[in-house]
């Protein structure tokens, strides 16, 4: 017979588990609140009232401020969660898609992160301190995601070689900056251009 215990907590499951449980209950919860603060940003502003917030999450007032217990919080934490969501979105389409198709489907993607953003803007160009650190987050996570696809479409000769990720991002985040007499989709028709642009010239990289 062994010696070796079988550690197991008092409701018969192994120790630790209820405590991982716990952590991942925990950080869904979380997940949850970001984004029904996302949701309330993009529809009410940055002002919106805390008790709406956490209406929408389901939780009570108390729960959003021992999370957040400044609404600067908040918003950093809502911001470099949609920074951090774009990014990681870059590897799942490259594991999914051809390079040319992968690149252009993120371009779509990030799309969607300018249009949420916009929900944030007041807080990020208000000046506030707090805000400071955002812009180089920004740049460390989004532009290696960007690069890594330029990267590939370029070494498989659906794009042309050279393109700068900065420049691209901030020749999108043109692309949807809001106009007068246009559809929602304007800025998804504006970059599938710019993603057409990119492919002139593609031969040349790879020539067959």
């Amino acid at each position: 017979m062994s010696d070796k215990i079988d550690e197991r907590d008092d409701v018969g499951e192994p120790a630790g588990s209820t405590d991982r449980r716990v952590r991942a209950d925990a950080q869904r919860n979380l997940d949850g609140l970001l984004r029904a603060a996302m949701a309330v940003f993009a529809a009410s502003g940055v002002d919106a009232p805390v008790r709406e917030i956490a209406k929408t999450a389901g939780v009570g007032v108390g729960t959003v401020y021992r999370h957040f217990p400044q609404r600067s919080d908040l918003i950093k934490a809502v911001f470099r969660r949609e920074i951090d969501a774009c990014a990681d979105a870059a590897s799942v389409l490259a594991g999914e898609y051809d390079p040319g198709e992968a690149l252009a489907r993120w371009m779509q993607r990030f799309v969607d992160f300018i249009s949420a953003k916009r929900g944030l803007a007041a807080a990020l160009h208000s000046g506030d301190p707090a805000y400071e650190a955002l812009p180089a987050y920004f740049d460390k996570r989004l532009r290696p995601a960007l690069e890594s696809l330029l990267d590939a479409a370029a070494a498989a000769g659906e794009i042309r070689a050279g393109v700068e990720p900065n420049d691209l991002l901030h020749a999108v985040a043109r692309l949807c900056t809001p106009a007068h007499n246009v559809g929602p989709d304007h800025a998804r028709r504006m970059v599938a251009l710019l993603i057409d642009g990119l492919r002139y010239g593609a031969g040349a990289n790879n020539p067959r």
